[in-house]
């Protein structure tokens, strides 16, 4: 059936698993670890040639926190780990030993570094940067689309230093933070985008991103000009639209309305605007410019641009609707093209194995810690 799975489980005296994969000169170790205050994935590396350990540093979202897991190297970039006791959507993690990302983080950090990234089964659609100055009506647009397909997209919500307005709520408008906090993140690779905004940061976590794919939805980014360049820079593979108004006079004049700034905030605002304004014409850098005049057409307009009329099915329902979305499963083996994974679970009938075969030949990129492109198919039972 091809190369045996790498799979070894060694207990603690706290009954934590650990499991290994060779990979060139290294050995990658996974365990959990207890203290006090936490439980959380460790990592270790052993220098085969040196006989030492290192310790890594380690980006990204990490695994939900299991018992035990399989583990087998699919390249010498990545490790597939397949956590047992969990459904297959939450199942599929990639630790990234020396992809672009790994590279580029252990230049800035001068130390050894792994990430995590999730897998994500089939490509899905694009995520949507939405970016226009303030009060142009981009977040009117987004709410209409958020309450007319509420199956379909889901809302990035964005960090921020600025304290909220009123009837603002964390978590929903943006995530609320400390810049000592938001900095420290940003250091450590788990943010897409960041920029500096009338004296306050903003930025878009990769956790953010994450969690509205794992939803099943597709992604909304919210973002200034400076963060829309920034994303436009990275991995992430979107939909870029910039929202104008119909003059600068009409700008201004919403941006009173508003009631929220003062006129120095206000002047502030509008010397920001122009300058995106300007920017918007960038060459390469969006895709679309909707002019926002009439908040319906332009409604209308966003909507033909993101063919929100052609139904798609979710790469996985298939697996959902048969029941194979909710197993548990590990690794059995490993091909040039495929690795096989066996249900863990009393699924199948007549003590059959459920068997599904992982496709990993066209895996794409995605946001750091996210592996896009798998695809899995079920294998005749034994």
């Amino acid at each position: 059936m091809g190369e045996e799975a790498v799979h070894f489980s060694v207990a603690d005296a706290k009954d934590c698993k650990q499991s290994a994969a060779d990979v060139g000169d290294k050995t990658y170790v996974i365990s959990r670890s207890d203290d006090d205050s936490k439980t959380s994935v460790v990592v270790k590396i052993l220098d085969k040639l040196t006989q030492t350990w290192v310790v890594p540093t380690i980006l990204g979202k990490q695994p939900p926190l299991t018992k035990s897991q399989s583990v087998i190297p699919v390249s010498d970039e990545k490790i597939l780990v397949i956590e047992k006791g969990v459904p297959l959507n939450e199942s599929i993690w990639f630790l990234e030993i020396d992809t672009p990302f790994v590279k580029q983080q252990r230049k800035i950090k001068g130390t050894e570094v792994v990430s995590w990234s999730k897998g994500v089964i089939g490509v899905g659609q694009k995520p949507v940067v939405i970016s226009g100055p303030s009060g142009v009506g981009k977040g009117t647009l987004i709410a209409k689309l958020m309450k007319d397909y509420p199956s379909k997209f889901g809302f990035s919500v964005s960090h921020t230093t600025r304290s909220p307005r009123e009837k603002e709520i964390d978590g929903v408008h943006y995530h609320f933070t400390e810049r000592s906090k938001i900095e420290k993140d940003i250091s450590e690779g788990k943010f897409l985008e960041f920029a500096h905004v009338h004296g306050n940061v903003y930025g878009t976590s990769i956790e953010a991103v994450e969690s509205v794919t794992d939803e099943g939805k597709r992604c909304i980014l919210d973002i200034d000009v400076q963060g829309a360049r920034s994303v436009r820079a990275s991995s992430l593979e979107a939909i870029f639209i910039f929202v104008c108004p119909p003059s600068f006079e009409e700008l201004e004049k919403r941006l009173r309305a508003r009631g929220t700034e003062t006129e120095e905030q206000i002047q502030k605002r509008l010397r920001n605007a122009r300058a995106e304004l300007d920017q918007s014409n960038e060459p390469g850098l969006f895709d679309h410019l909707l002019v926002n005049d009439d908040l319906e057409t332009c409604y209308e307009n966003l909507k033909k641009l993101l063919s929100l009329d052609d139904d798609q099915e979710d790469s996985d329902d298939f697996f959902n609707k048969e029941g194979k979305g909710t197993a548990s499963y590990s690794i059995v083996s490993k091909t040039d093209s495929e690795i096989l994974l066996q249900s863990e679970t009393n699924e199948a009938k007549n003590g059959a194995a459920c068997l599904l075969a992982l496709d990993l030949s066209s895996l794409s990129g995605g946001a750091p810690g996210r592996t896009r492109g798998l695809k899995i198919r079920s294998v005749n039972s034994f």
